[in-house]
């Protein structure tokens, strides 16, 4: 897989697990079972992964969200944005411009033109805060 399908098969993942008190390893099981799309080892670590870090990722996300609280983000922003800051944050071979156009290219393909720039600001915002402590 490339790691665009990696990345869009964490957001389906991602956004599913926001519903209910499912763990990660009951998303993936579900997944695996409905088999609608391609889920492989590094879609299942990438997708732990990104559930382990959450609460560290929302901080982020909360404190460059200028315009929204974080209760009031949509799921489908808030599944992008949490893959796009655990890239950034966590993932070195990823460059944050490259976490930051795949993260506009899943907010297009799923959400609102609206949300688009909303999630491309943010992540902008914060991408700007780590080139300064660079």
């Amino acid at each position: 897989m490339k790691r665009s399908e990696v990345r869009e098969a964490v957001f389906f993942l991602t956004f599913e697990k926001m519903f209910g008190n499912s763990t990660a390893d009951e998303i993936l099981d579900t997944a695996y079972e409905v088999d609608v799309f391609e889920i492989n080892e590094d879609v299942e670590k990438f997708f732990k992964a990104v559930d382990e870090k959450k609460d560290r990722l929302d901080e982020v996300i909360a404190k460059f969200s200028e315009t929204r609280q974080i209760s009031r983000i949509p799921k489908v922003s808030m599944a992008v944005l949490r893959i796009a800051v655990y890239e950034m944050l966590f993932d070195d071979t990823v460059p944050d411009n490259v976490a930051i156009s795949e993260a506009v290219i899943l907010t297009k393909k799923f959400a609102y033109e609206q949300d688009v720039q909303f999630v491309n600001g943010l992540l902008g915002a914060f991408f700007r805060s780590r080139e300064d402590k660079q």
